[in-house]
């Protein structure tokens, strides 16, 4: 499917759909994310609860299957000075997929801003829930940890 607009919001079924929906965001952000990793667990469960603080740059997520918490990217160094807070979806859902995106600096690999994709497991809406300027460096090694 592709991604289909009901009222101010965008639907998609795929981790496809979301990363269109993350690159959309993301220029119109001025900083297009160019790489991209899933969230998985250890368990392998694709859905979780997400938690931001886009003030400190701290996303933690929680698996719905086992309940294993997880700082994502860099968060783990800002996690002592976050306030974070629960995301929900508009349809009340607080399941999502989660696809993470990065935008680099020109000629470089180090990550410059943050995106973080969600997919409503309940509704499918899907939409970009948090983003913040980020100085992660390599980006692989911020994406290996999502």
């Amino acid at each position: 499917m592709t991604l289909k607009k009901k009222g101010k919001y965008w639907y998609g079924t795929t981790p496809e759909d979301t990363r269109t929906e993350v690159g959309r965001y993301s220029k119109l952000n001025a900083h297009e994310a160019v790489k991209f990793a899933a969230s998985a667990c250890a368990c392998n469960n694709r859905t979780f609860k997400l938690e931001t603080d886009e003030d400190e740059g701290v996303a933690r997520r929680t698996c719905t299957a086992c309940g294993s918490l997880h700082l994502m990217g860099d968060g783990e160094q800002y996690a002592d000075g976050a306030n974070l807070e629960a995301h929900e979806c508009v349809c009340g859902g607080e399941a999502f997929e989660l696809l993470s995106g990065v935008a680099l600096y020109d000629g470089s690999n180090d990550v410059r801003w943050y995106y973080i994709g969600c997919h409503c497991s309940r509704c499918q809406l899907t939409g970009v829930f948090a983003d913040w300027k980020c100085e992660a460096g390599d980006a692989e090694a911020f994406l290996g940890n999502i």
